[in-house]
Formats: structure tokens, sequence, C-alpha cells
């Protein structure tokens, strides 16, 4: 089978494994895990080589973006003790242990049992929040989780790309030490700086298929540009993002926001099935090859890499949150009010599943790179046991640790929703026409029902309503068209308002309109 045709009906398929791991309620990666472990067993499956520089910035450059786009600087700097023991302190400790049980184990280079830690060392948290925003846990717990899934590819790749280099080549720490620190610096800059000159052209692009393409155009073009400089590309793709994320609303045309969310969600479900397409076709050479070679232990080796890995991060996490709770004693009640719970702990120690980062880091690495076959054997290993291991089993555990239902989001979603009613409001105040009268109606009603969250029989049935009145108008429209009393361009221009009236009377699909 021709890998197009695989392609195809593997993305058909992940389709329907997201459908059936919303009804099972786990990760739909998990599945994804699953099915490109079924690849290695296809017969006729074809062999396929990928470039290493292509790879990573096929796939990690604009799942950094998306990532680094929807991350909080405000919970990044309220949770920064947290997250810089884990996006720093977790992502060593896991990668040094690993290296030595690589060095010692297997026996590879040094150099390539770092390259080894490195590359299973960065958890993604796309797994574990697609089961935690079902349960509605802390608050605080997701925003740790996401903004680590974000800072330690940084981490990781970084020592990834220093382990590599000197796998293959002599380097002296005495030149790599400042050069890492000139490029860390130069990448920050660069990454604020394009962002600006990006954000700049993105505001006077006014077709959203225009405005997407160039988007993903940029999002390549600023990695490739760092690569090329000398530059880390993962730390100014990721300062890029934020940078454009700060700027862009204001700028940029509602039509393209909508436009390029939708096509950037596709673009990451799209590349994290490719991902491990590509992960099963390379792990069935590699199982052939090492079979052939009657090397068993190498099939030891990745499943002791996948038990270090977890055991690994759950030591470091409870650790970590035992000595925050001691130091907490001595301080305030708001300090200790922040300090980690030994049931956060086990939820945040256990959310440790790998993805797509670590599948394209392994097969990313050079073909002659020492140790090759048995680093991306375990790396699968790593990315399908956490994967089927802990997210199958994250839904009991949530249920067992039994946290209060977290309504933080909700709360300040309903404070600002009355504030942007009032300020329309209060621009509406001096107009007297019939069409102002009839707008500040309809704002004053959105913002009683947002001044009482608590009461969400009303505002169930004030959408609810609204999405009756919608259904309707599509009946009506629908028979003009019938009937030829508008055409197909009449048709779509006024259907498209009705999407966004509807899409504005259903947040996130939540409600459905009332029957007759």
């Amino acid at each position: 089978m021709a890998l197009f045709e695989l392609t195809l009906v593997l993305l058909l398929i992940a389709v329907a494994l997201t459908a059936v791991s919303r009804w099972l309620e786990v990760p739909y990666p998990s599945l994804l895990a699953l099915a490109g472990a079924g690849i290695a067993f296809l017969p006729g499956a074809p062999t396929i080589e990928i470039d290493p520089e292509l790879a990573l910035a096929l796939f990690i450059a604009p799942v950094l973006l998306d990532a680094a786009y929807d991350t909080s600087l405000r919970d990044l700097n309220r949770y920064r003790l947290p997250l810089a023991l884990l996006a720093l302190g977790a992502v060593i400790f896991t990668a040094v242990v690993v290296a030595f049980v690589g060095w010692k184990m297997a026996g590879l280079p040094v150099a390539a049992a770092i390259a080894l830690g490195a590359i299973v060392a960065p958890p993604d948290a796309v797994a574990a929040g697609a089961v935690l925003g079902q349960f509605k846990v802390p608050h605080r717990i997701t925003a740790i989780l996401q903004g680590e899934s974000l800072l330690n590819d940084a981490t990781a790749l970084l020592i990834y790309r220093i382990a590599v280099a000197a796998a293959l080549g002599p380097l002296l720490l005495s030149s790599a030490a400042p050069t890492v620190l000139l490029s860390t610096v130069g990448s920050l800059v660069a990454g604020h700086v394009l962002g600006r000159v990006f954000h700049f052209a993105f505001a006077r692009i006014e077709d959203p298929a225009s405005g997407t393409v160039v988007q993903f155009a940029s999002t390549f073009g600023v990695w490739i540009l760092a690569d090329r400089i000398g530059l880390s590309a993962i730390i100014t793709i990721v300062v890029y993002a934020m940078t454009i994320a700060r700027a862009a609303p204001r700028s940029m045309p509602a039509r393209n926001r909508v436009s390029s969310y939708s096509v950037w969600e596709t673009a990451v479900f799209v590349l994290n099935v490719l991902a491990f397409v590509l992960m099963g076709l390379q792990a069935r050479t590699i199982v052939g090859r090492l079979a052939g070679q009657g090397h068993p232990e190498a099939f030891v080796f990745a499943a002791t890499v996948l038990a270090v890995v977890i055991v690994s991060r759950l030591v470091w996490v409870l650790s970590c949150g035992a000595i925050l709770r001691w130091f907490a004693r001595f301080g305030s009640e708001a300090r200790r009010r922040e300090t980690p719970s030994f049931r956060g702990g086990v939820l945040i120690g256990w959310c440790g599943m790998r993805g797509l980062v670590t599948l394209v880091a392994a097969f990313a690495l050079p073909a002659d790179f020492p140790g090759r076959d048995p680093i991306v054997l375990a790396a699968f290993a790593v990315v399908l046991g956490t994967l089927v291991l802990q997210g199958m089993s994250l839904k009991p555990l949530l249920r067992l640790l039994n946290f209060e239902r977290d309504t933080t989001v909700d709360i300040e979603v309903a404070q600002a929703r009355v504030a942007i009613m009032q300020a329309a409001l209060d621009v509406l105040s001096r107009k007297t026409s019939a069409a102002a009268a009839v707008v500040r109606e309809q704002y004053e009603a959105e913002r009683l029902i947002a001044e009482n969250p608590e009461d969400a029989q009303a505002a169930t049935e004030y959408d609810r309503l609204r999405l009756y009145a919608i259904k309707r108008q599509r009946d009506t429209l629908e028979e003009l068209r019938r009937n030829g009393t508008i055409g197909d361009e009449a048709y779509h221009r006024l259907e498209e308002e009705i999407d966004w009236s509807e899409l504005a009377a259903s947040p996130a699909g939540r409600f459905q309109p009332l029957t007759t």
C-alpha cells in the first residue's frame, strides 16, 4: 500500500478514534498510539526515511506555535516555581536517570544516552487536557501542566540538540556554554522582533485563506531562519507565538481569527496522526531488524526505559511537593494555600504521557547516529506505554482523587462578560434611535444573565431560545432557495450570518435548540 493511500486511511481511522475516545472518555492520542503500533504489523507497509531537519520543522514548529499562542503569561508568572521545578528540574532529572540506564544497560555512548534521555523527558499535556477538561480539576493543576508542556519542550530539545551534536563530533563545553547563552538571548530578541514584524503583516490581510497561508508560511519561515543563523528555533518560535498572541487580537479581523483557529486545530490533529504513522513504519523496520539480528535485550531495554520514565517523574514531583509543603509550614496562610497538595502531586506526576515531541525527536535522529535503533524503539515504547497505561487510567484516577469541581475560569468569564456588556451599554447610552434601543435591550438581557452565573438554568434557557429562533430562520432560508426566491450567492451570505449567530448562542456547542 502506498504511503499516501495509507495516510488517507489512517486519517479516516483517526477521526473514528476521536469519536471512540470521547465515548470512552480517554485521551485520543492514546488510541492513536495503539493505531500507530498496529501499523507495525501491516503486511506490505512502505518503508520511508524522513530528513531529520525537515521532521523537526514540519512537526514541531506548528505544534509549538499552537501551544505557545494559547499559553497564559499570567499563569506562567503566577506558577513560576512549580513550572521551573517541572520544566527544568523534572526534565533534567528524567534525562539524567534515563541516560544513566542507557549507558549502563545498553552500552550507549554518553552523548547518545543523553540524547535518549532528552527525547523521552518532556511530557505532552494534550493527552491529559483531553480528560482533565471533562472533570473540571483545579485550574492551578491544568495551568501548570499546560505551561510545563510548552517550556519543557524547549529544555528537552535544547539538551537534545547539544547531545546529538556531541555524539556526531567533538564538542567542547568551554565553547558550547557561551554559544548556548548567546543563542538563547538572541532567540528571545529575534522571536519578539519577528512577532512584531509579522503582526504588522497579519493586520493588513483581510482574506481568511490568505491570512492562514501567511501564518503557516511565517511559522516555518521563523523556524528555518532561526535554525540557519544559529539561534534556538524552539525558543524563537515560542517567543514569536507569544508576541503574536498579545498583539493580534486588536488588529486581526474576526473572520480571519475564527478561520485560523479551525485550520490550526485541524493541522495539529493531522500532524499527530502523521507522526504516529511514521513512527509505526519506522518501528516496524527496527523491530524486524533487531529481531533478525537476535537482540532481544533491546526490547527489555525499551521496557526498562518506560518504567524509569514513569517512576522518575513520580519521584521528582512527589518529592518536590513534600519539600514545598514542609517549607510552607513556616509561611503565611496564602502561601500554604498555593502549595501543591499530595493529591495534586499524584495527578501531576501521573500526567506524564509522552507524545508528538518525543516521536519526532526520535525519528529525527540521523541514520548513522550511534545506537539509533534501540533509542527509537525505546522512544516508541515510552510513547505507547505512557499513553496507554497512564492515559487510559487517568479517568479512574481522577474519580479516586475526587477533586472538587473547579469554577475559576467560569467565574472569570462571567465577570468579564458583565464588564464588556456594560461597556457596550455605556457607549450606546447616548444613541436614541429605535435600532439603538433594540441593541441596548439585547445587551441588557445578556448582562442580567452574566450577573448571575450561578443561575445555570437561566443561561441555558436564554441560549436555547436563541437557537430555537435560529433553527426557524434556517428553515425559512432553505425554503426561499428551494422555491427560487433567492439564488445561491444570497443564500450563502445569509447562511454565514446565521452561522455566526449560532456560534454566539452555543458556546463550545453545549446547547441544543428547543424542539417544536
